[in-house]
């Protein structure tokens, strides 16, 4: 019985030990800290104002209750309302998005290197897929009332499969986000990726990539 209590006693130890390094965050030591957005210092976020500086409309925000302004090339809009435009969320670890789709509108295939995404349909009907890192695609048409979540980092979209307005509530595990745009990151980088680079990447005509630049902000 002794080995076995040892490995007992083991099995503990390295679980205690795993479950302080997985905890939350440690409690905060302050009500708030809402972002010096005017501050040159960052270290992994924004100092906060001094207290005295502190208004009510820093813990407020209006902008998702605006319909956002599809007539793009995408047919889509998104609002962000992270800590660059919402100071209160500072060190908060949490934002929100609201995505505005037209009919057949996509919000095209992006990641978010920080967070986890958790979304609401609150209008409309929309194909919402990711695809994992063994390059398996999931997907579904998620209607209003309903929700869908993304892993964080996962290249993923949401695309207008019916004939209105589709508009979800985007929340996320983090105060920013960030977001990697797909095409505007591979043919819209400044200075640009090398051509002979894409070209080898994805097996086509050097016109086929200056194409693309064209159109994402890079044209050669």
């Amino acid at each position: 019985m002794a080995p076995l209590r040892s490995l007992l006693l083991l099995s503990l130890t390295v679980f205690i030990f795993i479950f302080t390094l997985c905890r939350a965050d440690p409690d905060p030591l302050q009500d708030f800290c809402v972002a010096d957005l005017q501050s040159n210092i960052t270290v992994n976020g924004f100092p906060c104002k001094p207290a005295s500086n502190v208004v009510a409309n820093d813990f407020f925000f209006s902008g998702l209750a605006v319909a956002g302004n599809t007539d793009n090339m995408f047919g889509s809009n998104v609002t962000q309302g992270n800590v660059q435009s919402f100071p209160g969320l500072n060190t908060l670890g949490l934002s929100m998005n609201r995505v505005d789709l037209g009919p057949g509108g996509v919000n095209q295939l992006h990641s978010h290197p920080r967070a986890s995404e958790i979304g609401f349909v609150v209008q409309g009907e929309m194909l919402v897929g990711f695809i994992s890192t063994t390059n398996v695609f999931y997907s579904k048409v998620v209607k209003a009332g309903e929700s869908f979540i993304i892993p964080r980092g996962l290249i993923h979209f949401q695309y207008n499969t019916g004939k209105e307005n589709g508009v979800a509530i985007t929340a996320f595990n983090s105060q920013l986000p960030g977001v990697v745009l797909a095409p505007q990151t591979l043919f819209g980088s400044k200075p640009a990726i090398p051509i002979d680079v894409l070209t080898k990447t994805f097996q086509v005509d050097a016109s086929v990539i200056q194409l693309l630049m064209s159109k994402f902000g890079q044209a050669t």
